[in-house]
C-alpha cells in the first residue's frame, strides 16, 4: 500500500527538521512544512527536503484576497511542493483562483500541478469556539458547508478532522483526497487537538493522507515510531 504518513515538522530550525527528514524519509510517505518552521528556515528548506526525494506538504494555510493568492500559490508552485492549503472560509472566488493558479503555473514548469487542499475546521476548535467567532453552528455542519464550496470551486483535497472524514466521503466527490491532522496513537499527552482519532481508525474512516505530528517526532526512535504506524494500518 501507499505509505499515507505525512510527518508534521513541527520543529525550530532547519537542522532538526533536516535531521528528521534524513532518519525518516524511507518510512514515510511525506513532510509537512507549517508556518513555524517556514518562517524560522526560509523557503530554502523545502528545497532541502524536495533534494531527499520526499514528498513536501506546505501547509501556509493561505487566507486573502484572490489576487494575492493566486501570486502565493505560483510561488509555492515554484517551490516544487505536492500539497499546499488554503483556508475554505476564503470563499468561493478566492479557492477557484487558488486551484487555477496551481494548474497554470504547473504547465508552464512542466510539473504536475500540487494539490491544493480546503482547509475546513482546524482540528483545535469545537462547537463553542465556533460560537466566539459568530458561528452559531456545529462542527459537521461547517466542515460540510465549507467542503461543498472547496470542490465546487474546483479543488482536489480537503483538510479535515478525522472525525468529520467518514461524513465527508458520503457528500463530496469520490476522487477527491481528505488530509487528516488531529491523528493520535493514544499515549500521547493532552495537546490543542480536540478532535482526534487513532492512524487506522482514520484511514478506515476515509482518510487518504495522515498528517502525524508528535506521535512520531518526540518518540524516543522517530523512524521505529514510524514503521510502527505504517504496519498497524496494513
Amino acid at each position: 500500500m501507499r505509505n499515507p504518513i505525512i510527518v508534521a515538522l513541527d520543529v525550530p530550525t532547519a537542522a532538526a527538521a533536516l535531521k528528521l527528514a534524513e532518519q525518516l524519509a524511507p518510512s514515510v510517505g511525506g513532510f509537512k512544512v507549517g508556518a513555524a518552521l517556514f518562517t524560522s528556515a526560509g523557503p530554502d528548506i523545502v528545497h532541502r527536503i524536495r533534494e531527499r526525494g520526499a514528498l513536501v506538504f506546505l501547509d501556509l494555510k493561505y487566507h486573502d484576497i484572490p489576487n494575492t493568492v493566486t501570486q502565493a500559490v505560483a510561488a509555492a508552485v515554484r517551490l516544487d511542493v505536492q500539497m499546499l492549503t488554503v483556508h475554505a472560509s476564503g470563499g468561493f472566488e478566492m479557492l477557484k483562483a487558488a486551484e487555477q493558479s496551481a494548474q497554470e503555473a504547473a504547465w508552464r514548469l512542466g510539473r504536475t500541478p500540487p494539490l491544493v487542499l480546503g482547509v475546513t475546521v482546524l482540528t483545535s476548535l469545537d462547537a463553542g469556539a465556533l460560537r466566539e467567532v459568530g458561528l452559531d453552528v456545529n462542527v459537521d455542519y461547517q466542515v460540510r458547508r465549507l467542503a461543498t464550496v472547496a470542490t465546487k470551486a474546483g479543488l482536489r483535497g480537503l483538510v479535515c478532522s478525522p472525525l468529520e472524514a467518514a461524513k465527508l466521503r458520503q457528500t463530496i466527490p469520490r476522487a477527491t483526497q481528505l488530509v487528516t491532522p488531529g491523528v493520535r496513537v493514544g499515549d500521547e499527552k493532552a495537546d490543542d487537538q480536540k478532535r482526534t482519532l487513532s492512524p487506522r481508525e482514520a484511514m478506515a474512516a476515509g482518510a487518504d493522507w495522515l498528517v502525524i505530528g508528535r506521535p512520531i517526532c518526540a518518540a524516543p526512535d522517530p523512524r521505529a515510531a514510524a514503521e510502527s504506524i505504517f504496519e498497524s494500518l496494513k
